[in-house]
This record gives structure tokens, C-alpha cells and sequence, in this order.
């Protein structure tokens, strides 16, 4: 289903179609920022040494904490405007088109 316009739901795609494309692209958005972020805070572990206590600058556990709590609270954002386009009615997508 390229393209994903409101289009897509008055062309008769199912509301779990439209609910997996808005995640699906969200998805791609949540991979990059993750392997962005780790990168860089990989990268800037001799300048936050002085600022953990307790921690090792390369403690995955931490790492894997912090990625699984911003991919949670990323994914149910993106929930939200899924869930909405899945609930449009076709004839207001088509009129707003």
C-alpha cells in the first residue's frame, strides 16, 4: 500500500490496513532514532563518565533499558494517530481530499 493518503481508506482498505501502515512507518522513524541515539550515546560516553554513578559508560543493560522504554512510549504514540485514521469514515476522506 504505497503512498498512505486518507485516499487509501475510501479505496476500501480495511482498518487494520491502515492501522499497519501508520505503524509500519512510525516503525521505520522509532529504528532510525534508536540506532541514532545509541550511536551517539555510545559515542559520548567519555563526556557523561563524570555524570554516572554506578553505571559503566557501556552497560548495555542500561542501554537496553532506555531503548525499550523510549520504543514503548513511542510505539503507543503512534498508536494514536493510527487508531484515528483507522476510524475515518471514506466519504470525509474523500471530501478532504
Amino acid at each position: 500500500m504505497p503512498g498512505g493518503s486518507a485516499a487509501d481508506v475510501a479505496l476500501g482498505a480495511p482498518p487494520s490496513a491502515i492501522l499497519g501502515l501508520v505503524l509500519r512507518q512510525a516503525g521505520a522513524l522509532i529504528a532510525a532514532g534508536i540506532v541514532v541515539g545509541v550511536v551517539g550515546a555510545y559515542g559520548l560516553t567519555r563526556f557523561l563518565q563524570n555524570l554516572l554513578f554506578q553505571v559503566k559508560t557501556t552497560d548495555w543493560r542500561a542501554y537496553a533499558g532506555a531503548v525499550a522504554l523510549l520504543a514503548v512510549v513511542a510505539v503507543m504514540a503512534a498508536l494514536i494517530p493510527a487508531r484515528r485514521g483507522a476510524r475515518v469514515d471514506p466519504v470525509v476522506a474523500l471530501r478532504q481530499e
